[in-house]
């Protein structure tokens, strides 16, 4: 091999590992571009999912959202603001028991199941009215909804008619469907609408299911229980005639038995 052949072998040789080189290096370049791009992303991704988790941490719940809401649908037979006056019997009676329960109350539980049907009985007389006061706070304990959810169900019932709600609420505290407090059964839509089959003005009414499901009266729910919190009453069951709690004849809370109740209320009937 001549020297000149050598020589033009020799540079040829420098060129082609100069062009890898290059070619090297700028495949490593776009590497690198590449991952600080995904690297970027990828911290962008992960600040947006924090940011996403904050505001869905503060995000208000349903139940809170629907507290403020301007526009209530409020149940037929009501009245007042917001449609949060339930008075039920006949307008000739004189005197109106107002009657403070919490759905999820297992006191208010044995209150019904001994005293609501001489209530049925006293107000399908026209011995007086009720007008009924419904409470959320027994959801406040545990972060529950039950009381809630049971609340904007009776609202449903209501809306059918007041004897579906007054036989709705008394299937709701019944020995055989009212859950334990501990218990949130209430917060299940399926659970109440199970509840409603053994009512029979509720018993297949689509009406019904779709209020309760699609929550027609939630809103109203909530304004039903601020007007509770705005009345001033601690506990339920608490009943109130002409403004003057009623209680058992130790001055000690609701008459609990039938004939104790009768008592409390003639004597109430009369002051």
């Amino acid at each position: 091999m001549s020297a000149r052949n050598s020589q033009a072998n020799k540079a040829a040789a420098r060129e082609r590992l100069r062009l890898e080189r290059e070619r090297q290096a700028k495949k490593e370049k776009v590497r690198r571009q590449v991952t600080v791009a995904v690297s970027a992303v990828a911290v962008l991704a992960v600040a947006g999912g924090i940011g996403y988790a904050v505001v869905q941490a503060n995000k208000p719940s349903h139940w809170e959202a629907v507290k403020d809401a301007k526009s209530v649908t409020a149940p037929k037979n009501t009245t007042g603001d917001d449609g949060t006056t339930v008075v039920i019997g006949k307008a000739t009676a004189k005197k109106t028991l107002e009657l403070y329960e919490d759905s999820r109350c297992p006191v208010c539980a044995v209150f019904e199941q001994q005293v609501g049907e001489t209530i049925d009985k006293d107000v399908a007389a026209g011995k007086y009215k009720i007008r009924y006061v419904g409470a959320t706070f027994i959801d406040n304990s545990d972060q529950g909804e039950g009381s809630k959810n049971a609340l904007s169900a009776l609202g449903a019932a209501l809306n059918v008619s007041p004897e579906a709600f007054l036989d709705y609420k008394a299937a709701l505290y019944s020995v055989k469907f009212h859950p334990e407090e501990s218990q949130d059964k209430f917060s299940k839509d399926s659970y109440l609408l199970e509840i409603a089959e053994t009512v029979p003005a509720l018993k297949d009414n689509a009406a019904f299911k779709k209020d309760v499901e699609s929550g027609t009266f939630d809103a109203w729910a909530m304004k039903m229980s601020a007007a509770f919190d705005k009345s001033g009453v601690r506990g339920t069951p608490t009943l109130k005639m002409d403004g003057k709690t009623v209680t058992d004849a130790d001055g000690e809370g609701a008459p609990m038995t039938a004939p104790e109740f009768t008592t409390a209320i003639d004597k109430a009937l009369k002051g």
